[in-house]
């Protein structure tokens, strides 16, 4: 059920448009004069405020210029109830904020269709703003998402030039031992080293470019959730040296 205050100084007036409110569905809130009102207001927090322009002390003005300035009740659509229909005081109303205007005395089944019209297109706003805020905060989890997928790219990058560095290094030994072995001794345990550094180094690039094309920006979530993305890179043979 929506709340609508209802900002009046005359009672019966007052008391009038509350009971068109109930029986329209509303939950309806009433003050006398406008610093009840702003109290109301920040109070109840109301759907909808419905304010006489002129009251003694604070009149609709005043009202709409505070509520505007506070973040809690800035964006309640407000509507004007008044006797006049002046224009400067139309457009000082408007420029201060408010939604529409009211002239009394006005019937029953136009005040609820002003404040239904003004409550739908209340909704649609924020329907809209919801909408727009779950883009933003997807396009934004998606941003996170791909610049942590890069950098896990790059650690993946790191890793495999670490891991190639130790094969690397026993290959040139086995090579250089090649080299530099005597004349009738066996050669056979060097090119055995050799061998098997060669496949440990084709097995780590396998194993990269494998993982390069896993980490796709839709399965770097799903690995994330699982904890898939930790361990070593490499699951070599058992050495037998």
């Amino acid at each position: 059920m929506k709340t609508i205050l209802v900002i009046e100084d005359e009672q019966a007036v007052l008391t009038n448009i509350l009971e068109i409110l109930e029986g329209g569905g509303f939950k309806a809130i009433g003050a006398e004069n406008g610093l009840t009102g702003i109290a109301h207001a920040q109070k109840y927090l109301p759907d909808l405020i419905l304010c006489d322009v002129m009251m003694p002390g604070l009149d609709g003005h005043g009202v709409l210029s505070q509520l505007r300035e506070s973040p809690p009740t800035a964006t309640i659509p407000f509507i004007f109830l008044t006797a006049k229909a002046d224009h400067s005081d139309l457009r000082q109303g408007m420029n201060l904020g408010a939604d529409d205007y009211i002239t009394k005395p006005f019937r029953r089944k136009d005040l609820l269709e002003a404040i239904n019209t003004r409550l739908n297109k209340q909704a649609a706003v924020m329907q809209q703003y919801a909408t727009e805020r779950q883009r933003a905060e997807g396009l934004q989890a998606k941003m996170y998402e791909l610049e942590e997928l890069s950098q896990t790219k790059d650690g993946l990058l790191k890793k495999l030039v670490e891991d190639l560095r130790n094969p690397l290094s026993k290959i040139n030994l086995a090579i250089h031992m090649l080299k530099n072995t005597p004349q009738g001794t066996s050669t056979e345990r060097y090119l055995e080293i050799l061998q098997e550094e060669f496949e440990r180094e084709i097995h780590l690039i396998n194993q990269v470019s494998e993982l390069q094309d896993l980490l796709t920006a839709d399965n770097f979530t799903l690995l994330r959730k699982f904890n898939l993305l930790g361990g070593n890179l490499e699951n070599p043979p058992n050495k037998r040296y």
